[in-house]
């Protein structure tokens, strides 16, 4: 009775392994982990991989950013299921060769010459003739026919009741079974050589050595050794920073939690990066030249590496990347926006910061980047053309000059406006707002303009503040008249010339009436004056308006009855036009500055101020920093990577295409003549002819073979 039970736990253990054998091999199970490597390849091409946490909470919100982290669908290609499917995918196609190599070699090498004669009958393309040929003479004959034709024959002889028969077995085109071979090799060489050249063997370093990924800051130098890998690290990926006229052998290999240390055998040093342009401002090469400084043997080999081309060393390969800044020098004019005060001159180093004291704010000027080459898109937007800045929509005007301009454009037009600065102020909160302020004039729709860009998170897009030039193609006159249109008392004196300059001497009624109306329009403009809340409820107070256009709207619609509001306010624009000039010319006289006649330049610098003055409320900083001089610094950004399973990988990717054109384009086709003896000098043949697939070739084919072979006539 134990024997028994101990059979039938065997004979069940043994049935348990076969059926989980057969499953791994199964073609369905090998579709389903292809699958699902399918989708998760689609994941880690469209969210990007190995970002900072902070823009994948931006971009997804807190709620999805730990779901998506803890699933590692922002590090894709090294999460730990990701590598368990790889694995069991070549499990499972390399149980499906083992099941079916010993099936194909076997069909490969045989001619299967003892099929009978009835089963020749059975198949669709058959046929029957007499010859007037002794079997062996017609087998003979017909067997050196099939092999001038490249197949590859036997003959059989047997015996029969009437006599000796042979049987002609011939076979072409058997190289379609070593495609099967050659396809489901390649899929397990490609997967195993992705599993060497990704993070499995560093995984295995942090589960087995010890090894952590390291999460604070300081010094590469000072990074304790639990946190970096030996030079004899089989396999790693990482990117390695280094600024001109400095050397680096420490890679970055950026991990889920942190970041491990790759130390190199050599050092790269960076004498040059060099940029290449072509005529329209785009970058046509990104170049490196570089000394490698061996530590072993003391050896410097000069290089350069380009994209595409890469410098190798000690089975290492040093791609190009990208590039960076590498602590630019930068002097910044910092301009006072909406208040008097004078200009004042910052300098520091791309990266670092400066603290600054604006009234009693306290505030740090962070240096984020230099761009010495901004290469922007000027196309005309679809549906801007012939705009009249005198019809004001406001809500449209704020929009669309302090917005992003998400408009349909028609052609790209691409120019160099030349360099540009990026920085943080944060305050005491730490709270930041990010700026990119252009250093020179750009010139949008003929007019010439400064752009200072703003942004409160990085995923928002810059929305910029336009300030026309002034007649010394600088934006000191705009500064100066927005300073003075803070100031009550320049407020009021252009107030007075205006009124003076409109009414004719002697109505001094009509004189104090036009300065209450510029007065309090002037005042209105100037966010001197609390705008009233709109019609239908009440508004919290940071989202009344707050000067500029929006305020004289808000007034007027408070006011005015609907039915005088056009009139009212094309009168309350004219009377803010002359005060506005006369303010700049206030301004400029108190400057040393001679005052500007009434020409069409400064007509039109006007135009243009009115709307920048309005717009320039809601810019979100006191101040202005403009780009005044630099020291341009630059750094490659090299990924270094030694690679033991990319000679593997390209094996499998000749042998995928060999196997697939095998088994897509080589047709296996097998013919067999049984000569049956007929009489003393004649016999009978029956042909029959089988292929893997039913196309009309084949069947072209054994009509011809019929001819060759059976000399059957159409």
């Amino acid at each position: 009775m134990t024997a028994t039970t101990e059979g039938l736990q065997l004979r069940t253990g043994s049935r348990l392994l076969t059926n989980l054998v057969e499953l791994l091999s199964s073609m369905r199970f090998a579709i389903s982990l292809l699958t699902v490597i399918c989708i998760a390849s689609v994941i880690g091409t469209v969210v990007k991989q190995h970002e900072p946490l902070n823009n994948y909470v931006n971009q997804f919100g807190p709620f999805w950013a730990d779901v998506f982290s803890t699933a590692s669908l922002f590090s894709v290609y090294s999460a730990w299921w990701f590598l368990l499917i790889l694995a069991f995918l070549v499990l499972s196609t390399s149980l499906c060769i083992i099941r079916n190599t010993p099936k194909i070699f076997s069909d490969y090498t045989a001619f299967k010459e003892n099929i009978r004669e009835q089963s020749l009958k059975s198949f669709r393309n058959r046929a029957q003739n007499s010859l007037q040929e002794l079997p062996q003479t017609a087998a003979h004959r017909i067997g050196q026919t099939l092999v001038a034709s490249g197949w590859k024959v036997k003959l059989q002889s047997r015996e029969t009741p009437d006599g000796q028969g042979w049987m002609v077995a011939a076979k072409k085109g058997v190289a379609n079974k070593i495609g099967y071979l050659a396809a489901h090799s390649a899929i397990v060489l490609i997967c195993i050589g992705g599993l060497l050249d990704g993070d499995l063997i560093v995984r295995a370093q942090m589960w087995f050595n010890g090894k952590t990924p390291f999460t604070g800051g300081g010094m590469i130098a000072d990074v304790p050794a639990q946190h970096r890998l030996s030079p004899s690290n089989p396999t790693f990926r990482g990117n390695l920073l280094v600024t001109e006229g400095t050397t680096a052998d420490t890679a970055i290999l950026a991990q889920p939690t942190g970041v491990m240390l790759q130390d190199l055998p050599f050092s790269v040093e960076l004498k040059k990066f060099i940029v290449e342009y072509y005529d329209t401002g785009m970058p046509r090469l990104f170049a490196s030249d570089i000394v490698i400084h061996d530590h072993e043997t003391g050896e410097k080999k000069e290089a350069r590496v380009e994209v595409n081309h890469p410098a190798q060393h000690r089975g290492i390969n040093i791609y190009q990347s990208s590039f960076d800044d590498g602590g630019s020098k930068v002097t910044l004019q910092a301009l006072p926006l909406g208040r008097s005060g004078a200009s004042f001159e910052v300098s520091g180093v791309i990266g670092s910061s400066t603290a600054l004291a604006s009234g009693d704010d306290k505030l740090k000027l962070e240096y984020v980047g230099l761009r010495v080459i901004n290469v922007e898109n000027f196309s005309q937007p679809a549906g801007t053309d012939g705009a009249d800045v005198r019809k004001v929509d406001l809500r449209a005007s704020i929009e669309s000059r302090l917005g992003a301009g998400h408009k349909t454009v028609t052609e790209k037009t691409l120019r160099n406006v030349g360099p540009s600065i990026t920085y943080k102020l944060r305050d005491a909160a730490g709270q930041a707002v990010e700026y990119h302020n252009y250093m020179l004039p750009v010139e949008l729709d003929g007019d010439r303009v400064y752009l200072l860009g703003a942004r409160e998170t990085p995923s928002e897009p810059l929305r910029y503040l336009r300030i026309p030039v002034d007649d010394q193609d600088g934006i000191e006159g705009f500064v100066r008249l927005r300073a003075a249109l803070a100031d009550s008392t320049q407020r009021e004196e252009a107030v007075r010339r205006y009124a003076e300059g409109a009414v004719e001497p002697g109505r001094p009624e009509l004189t104090e009436a036009l300065m209450a109306s510029a007065q309090r329009a002037l005042a209105l403009f100037a966010g001197a004056e609390a705008s009233p809340a709109p019609a239908g409820g009440a508004v919290p107070d940071d989202l009344l308006p707050r000067g500029g256009l929006p305020s004289v709207s808000g007034f007027l619609e408070a006011n005015v009855p609907e039915a005088e509001r056009e009139k009212a306010s094309d009168v309350l624009v004219r009377i803010l036009n002359g005060t506005l000039f006369e303010l700049l010319q206030v301004s400029r006289e108190r400057a040393g500055l001679k005052p500007l006649d009434r020409s069409d330049d400064t007509q039109a610098f006007m135009a243009k101020a009115v709307l920048s003055l309005s717009d320039s409320f809601y810019y979100p900083a006191p101040l202005i920093f403009m780009l005044k001089d630099f020291q341009h610094v630059q750094a490659s950004v090299f990924q270094v990577a030694r690679a033991p399973g990319q000679t593997i990988v390209y094996i499998g990717c000749l042998l995928l295409i060999v196997g697939i054109f095998a088994m897509l384009y080589v047709r296996e086709r097998r013919v067999w003549v049984w000569l049956a003896p007929q009489g003393t000098d004649a016999s009978e043949a029956s042909m029959a002819l089988s292929s893997n697939r039913k196309t009309m070739e084949s069947d072209q084919e054994f009509e011809l073979l019929k001819t060759q072979l059976l000399k059957v006539t159409a």
